[in-house]
Formats: structure tokens, sequence, C-alpha cells
């Protein structure tokens, strides 16, 4: 992905469809990644599958899971920086403090 989408000067974020989208946290070890990685990969099967099947109950604990994997690589949830700069993702890149930064990259 690193070479496919921009990324703001801190690492904080990538780009994609014009959004910033917070990366992994750089402090998780190769190994945790790649675990955390697979419980996203079964828990996202799994809500295509609960969706396919029409299944409520598995759909919402499917999504849960992708919820809880998200957390764990910390793309969701509490921010994985200690500056107290605030979460900006989702966030158009030139609606958001990167916005010079956004616009030397056009």
């Amino acid at each position: 992905m690193a070479n496919k989408y921009p990324h703001t000067p801190d690492g904080r974020y990538f780009v994609a469809k014009n959004r910033l989208w917070r990366c992994t946290d750089p402090r998780l070890s190769e190994d945790e990644k790649r675990n955390y990685i697979k419980a996203l990969m079964k828990a996202r099967r799994a809500v295509r599958t609960a969706q396919q099947k029409e299944d409520e109950d598995a759909l919402r604990q499917a999504r849960n899971a992708v919820q809880t994997a998200k957390e764990a690589l910390g793309e969701r949830g509490p921010v994985w920086w200690d500056d107290e700069a605030p979460d900006e993702g989702g966030l158009a890149p030139h609606n958001s403090s990167y916005a010079k930064w956004w616009e030397s990259q056009q």
C-alpha cells in the first residue's frame, strides 16, 4: 500500500478516495500485525457470508469482529500517537491540518 497511496509526512494516514485513512500502528511487531490482519480478513469473510445468508445476528457479530481487529491494528478507536493531535480520519485532506502537504502532492 505504501507505493499505491500517498502517506502523510507523519505516517499517521494514507489518502484514498480523497479521504484520510488511519495507518496501522507502527509499534506493532510484524507477528502482531500479521495476526490482526488474519483476524480482520476472517471477520470480513464472515460479514460477506452473513450478508449472503441474511443472518442479522451473525452480521452483527462479524462486524464487531471487524471493529475489534481494526482497533487492534490501531486503525480505529483510540489514536496510537501520543502528542494529543486529534484523529482526522475520514476528512478530505484539503479540509484537514494536512491541507498544505496535500496541495504540494497535486
